[in-house]
This record gives C-alpha cells, sequence and structure tokens, in this order.
C-alpha cells in the first residue's frame, strides 16, 4: 500500500456496523417523515404539508441506502461523494437558519442552525478520511450513466438556484417559502453528488448514486401519480418533468444494478494492485 493511502482492510470491522445501524435509523425516520408522523415530522424547523414531509422523507432514504450500502461493502472511499452533498446541504441550510434566528417575530433556530453546522464540518472531515482509500472497484462508469449525471447534474443546479430564491411553481404543490430554500440546498447538495461521480467516473461511485435514486423514485412515484387528478393547471408541467425523471433515473438504476452484465455484480469487482488513488486515474476505456 503505497504511504499515506488506505484499504479497507484498515478499518476496523465495528465501522462496517456503523455504518449499517446509522443507515437503518435514517430509513426509519424517512419512513417517519413519509407517514407524516407526529415523532418525525417535529424535527423539521416549522409545520409543513404531507407532500412536502414526503418529499424530505425520500431524501432520508436515499442517504439511509448509501449507508447501508457502504457498510455492507465496505467500499469506503464512495462516501466521498455522500460527505460532499452533506456539506453543501447542511452548510446552506445552517447559514439560512442563522439568518432567520435574526430576524424580528421569527422562532430562534440557533440550536439547530449550531447542529447543522456540526454536521457541515464533520462532513469535510469524512470527504478527506475518505479520500484516503485506495480503489477497489475499478470498473468504468458506461457512458449512457455520464451523459446522465451530467444533464442531473446541470438540471438540479438550476432548480437548486430557483427554489433558493422561492420561485413558485418548481415543485408540484404550493412550498412554504421557508421550506423552498431549504429543499434548493437539498438539490444544490444532489447536483454535487452527480458531479463528483462524473469527475470520477468509476462503478463504485456511480454504483451509490443509482441506489439512492432508486428509493427516493420508490418513495414518490406512486404520490406523484396521484397528484394528477386534483394538479392545478399552473403546477402540471413541474409534475410532467418531475415524474420523467423519477421514471429515466428509476429506469437507469433497475438497468444498470440488476440487468447490465458489466455492473450487475453486487461484489466488489477488486482488482490486483488496485491501491491506486481515485484521483490518480484518468477515465478507464469503457
Amino acid at each position: 500500500m503505497v504511504s499515506g493511502r488506505l484499504n479497507a482492510a484498515d478499518v476496523p470491522g465495528l465501522l462496517r456496523y456503523v455504518s449499517i445501524v446509522a443507515g437503518v435509523l435514517a430509513l426509519l425516520l424517512s419512513v417517519g417523515f413519509g407517514l407524516n408522523l407526529p415523532w418525525a415530522t417535529a424535527i423539521w424547523p416549522w409545520p409543513d404539508g404531507r407532500l412536502s414531509y414526503l418529499f424530505i422523507g425520500s431524501v432520508l432514504a436515499a442517504m439511509a441506502i448509501d449507508f447501508i450500502w457502504v457498510g455492507l461493502s465496505g467500499e469506503w472511499g464512495a462516501l466521498a461523494a455522500g460527505a460532499v452533498t452533506a456539506f453543501i446541504m447542511a452548510a446552506g441550510m445552517a447559514v439560512y437558519l442563522f439568518q432567520l434566528s435574526g430576524q424580528p417575530g421569527r422562532p430562534n433556530f440557533t440550536m439547530l442552525a449550531v447542529w447543522l453546522t456540526v454536521v457541515a464540518l464533520s462532513s469535510v472531515g469524512v470527504f478527506f478520511w475518505s479520500r484516503r482509500f485506495a480503489i477497489r472497484d475499478r470498473r468504468p462508469m458506461p457512458t449512457l450513466l455520464k451523459v446522465s449525471y451530467a444533464i442531473f447534474a446541470v438540471a438540479l443546479l438550476l432548480a437548486a438556484v430557483a427554489l433558493i430564491l422561492q420561485a413558485p411553481t418548481i415543485f408540484p404543490w404550493p412550498l412554504n417559502p421557508d421550506s423552498s430554500v431549504l429543499f434548493g440546498w437539498v438539490f444544490m447538495g444532489d447536483a454535487a453528488y452527480f458531479l463528483y461521480a462524473l469527475l470520477n467516473p468509476r462503478w463504485h461511485n456511480a454504483r451509490a448514486q443509482l441506489l439512492s435514486f432508486l428509493v427516493y423514485d420508490l418513495f414518490l412515484i406512486l404520490p406523484f401519480l396521484q397528484l394528477f387528478p386534483t394538479i392545478n393547471p399552473d403546477r402540471l408541467l413541474s409534475l410532467v418533468i418531475y415524474l420523467a425523471v423519477i421514471i429515466y433515473s428509476g429506469a437507469l438504476a433497475v438497468y444498470y444494478l440488476f440487468i447490465n452484465p458489466r455492473t450487475s455484480r453486487w461484489a466488489v469487482a477488486e482488482s490486483p494492485g488496485s491501491t491506486t488513488h481515485e484521483s490518480d486515474l484518468g477515465a478507464l476505456p469503457e
């Protein structure tokens, strides 16, 4: 092993269980939000609607599946993309909540903002720690995923900016203006999630995004389909676009995770001498 770099054998086995347990706990919390249970929704800084809570639950479920997969596979280098995402989400939300806490007549969100700041700073540490791990699975990212991830990153970035600016019809339902800003930072982090995988085009990065997308899609597709009979005409385009993304990303996930013979093997395809650090590799040929 190259000096200063780590491989999976350097990580205590207990850490794998910690990652899995953290994922399971996040998954339980996502179900609580998805079912609009008071013990879960009380965590959100202000009262919100059923669909907004469902969206929060879908995001938590997407994050949970990554923790579980990393814990099961021991592919610690794949945590880097999630750490970037968590940093952007938490930092953006923290700044906004600090701003709200200083406004007259607003509740004090300082403690929540401080906690999000701790999450953001912890994510920086996780990023640099995970970047020390050698690549184990050197399969390249398929070309269609590269193109799709580029489109997803741009679309998420544009939607994030619109949500942070509180544009009224980005989601298929009316948003609390404050939730719009926080959701915008979720989308901003998601854009970085796909961009990181695009810049580091290895299958062990791409798989994490597909797993997240698949769980996210399963949370939202039926409730979104049920919106058609009652949707306001000014939000119909948002609903159609959102559903198109869900269906396309879900199809990508199913194909590459379960059907494509080059990528559907769940065991890590470890190559001899695969101690090369991710940033030292160019794109492998398809």
